[in-house]
């Protein structure tokens, strides 16, 4: 990375090296034989040649005005009849004029381009002032003419490639951030897989432990045996169990180790909403009430439900998205709201304004009535509400998490 004052100190050189050139102009006398009729160098000179050079260091910044500021300089400097033939000054700020307004709109383009154009008349008045016949330096006027058409355009080619490079540099870093998001909604997707994988096994697990339970409470007293058969049977249901949560654990620590589950405090939400604008997602949030520690079960809902409705935002939809977190006194209630593109209106043939959208016309591929499935159990398993809604264009979603229901 460059250091910061790098560009400034390459300004301050190449100003000081105008100024020392205008001055070596001035003091030979100019370019070929002299003139009895012009000024020597002297304070006059040096000061109005400082004008006509010095201001380069701020061509960057200004480059408009240190170009009419030059200019007019080195018009003095010729009124004054000095020998000033190497308007050095001006010919550079002109080039940072073409390379600074050649897209800054048709007006500002237009001024830009007369007021470069205008210097050889300006020059030709000057000299016209100052008492010096015109057909002894046509031909000078002539170059010059060349000159400045040829730093304009090449000015507006240095442009082009500065805009072509940052363009490039752009694509780039939005390249970076779609294979992060593609790497982090795998990685999501696979987590949910292994999750609902751990669902399963562990409720069969639990479905055959509460029978044999129920068989070795029954054969307790008449067939002990037996009894002892089935508590057996819980051990090694019990013990298969476990190591297959442990394999299923030890692969999502692998999937990503830095990752924590997400925490019980208020900054969880927020800090979820950073991330995904760094993630180059588009994000206006609104947040109401008083945000507070959640129960645990309700703070885990609220942020997966949250991250997976910002996934199928910065997927299936247009890149934004507002979002409304509202803390209520027994529930905290989330609202999403993000346009779709046409080509991902697949829910177009559910009418406007349906209340509840089937898990098969949520908006994109299937990946997002699945996530839609998802989001709508984490509320109903908390005695909570979920609903999605389709509306010209808009898709919106709203959840409730209660505090009085399994979240505690």
């Amino acid at each position: 990375m460059a250091r910061p004052y790098t560009g400034l100190a390459v300004d301050l050189s190449v100003a000081v090296v105008a100024f020392v050139v205008s001055v070596g102009v001035l003091s030979s006398g100019g370019f070929g034989t002299p003139d009895p009729g012009m000024r020597g160098l002297d304070q006059v000179a040096v000061v109005v040649g400082a004008l006509a050079t010095l201001p380069l260091a701020a061509r960057r910044f200004a480059p408009l005005t240190v170009y009419l500021l030059t200019a007019l300089a080195t018009g003095l400097l010729l009124y004054l009849r000095y020998p000033f033939e190497l308007p050095l000054g001006a010919a550079i700020a002109a080039y940072e004029v073409a390379r600074a307004y050649g897209d800054a709109g048709r007006t500002r383009r237009l001024v830009a381009m007369t007021a470069v154009a205008a210097f050889v008349p300006f020059l030709t008045f000057v000299y016209t002032l100052a008492g010096v016949h015109l057909e002894a330096i046509v031909s000078g006027l002539l170059l010059w003419v060349a000159i400045f058409v040829g730093l304009w355009i090449a000015g507006d080619r240095a442009r082009l490639r500065r805009e072509r490079l940052a363009g490039l540099e752009e694509q780039a870093r939005r390249s970076l951030r779609d294979a992060e998001r593609e790497r982090r909604l795998a990685v999501a997707e696979e987590r949910t897989r292994i999750a609902r994988e751990l669902h399963d096994s562990a409720g069969h697990a639990i479905n055959v432990i509460l029978v044999q339970a129920g068989a070795a409470r029954l054969l307790q007293e008449r067939d002990p045996a037996g009894s002892r058969q089935a508590i057996a049977a819980i051990e090694d249901v019990a013990r298969a169990t476990i190591t297959e949560i442990d394999r299923l654990v030890h692969a999502l620590r692998e999937d990503d180790p830095a990752v924590p589950p997400p925490p019980a405090d208020p900054g969880a939400l927020a800090e979820l909403l950073s991330e995904q604008r760094s993630d180059g997602l588009v994000l206006t949030s609104e947040v109401r009430g008083e945000p507070r520690p959640l129960p645990r079960g309700v703070a885990w809902a609220a942020y997966r439900i949250l991250q997976e409705a910002l996934t199928n935002a910065a997927r299936h939809g247009t890149g934004t998205a507002h979002v409304t977190v509202d803390h209520k006194p027994d529930a905290v209630e989330l609202a999403v709201r993000n346009p779709v593109p046409e080509s991902s209106r697949t829910f177009a043939t559910v009418p406007a304004g349906s209340s509840d959208l089937p898990a098969g016309d949520a908006p994109g591929t299937s990946g997002a009535s699945h996530g839609i499935i998802g989001m709508r159990e984490r509320a109903t398993l908390l005695g909570g509400s979920f609903e999605a809604r389709a509306d010209h264009g808009t898709f919106w979603l709203r959840a409730r998490l209660p505090f009085d229901g399994s979240g505690r």
